[in-house]
């Protein structure tokens, strides 16, 4: 009898999905673990990941590479900075949205 592991197939299964971010040269960001993409232009990027929301800001950037199915999220421009919201309660996304829409 031959069986084998496949740990690509039993990743995701009961477990919580890997959040990486991984820049190159504040010109490429590549993140997983995005559950989705709640606005993005040239100048600003929130994502909602796994392990809360985080907010990009840069300049030209533009969204490179897009799969939700995996939860990867590719992005190019000059990247000036990565925010996480970590209040899990939600207020502090909502003041941000708040600030966001005034």
């Amino acid at each position: 009898m031959s069986q084998y592991f496949d740990p690509a197939q039993n990743s995701t299964k009961g477990t919580v999905q890997e959040h990486d971010v991984i820049m190159r040269g504040r010109r490429l960001l590549e993140i997983t673990g995005v559950k989705q993409v709640e606005s993005f232009d040239n100048e600003e990027f929130l994502l909602e990941t796994v392990m809360g929301f985080l907010s990009i800001r840069g300049q030209n950037l533009q969204m490179k590479n897009l799969d939700v199915d995996k939860g990867i999220v590719s992005i190019k421009g000059k990247i000036y900075d990565l925010i996480y919201l970590d209040d899990h309660s939600g207020e502090k996304a909502k003041g941000f949205f708040g600030k966001l829409f005034k």
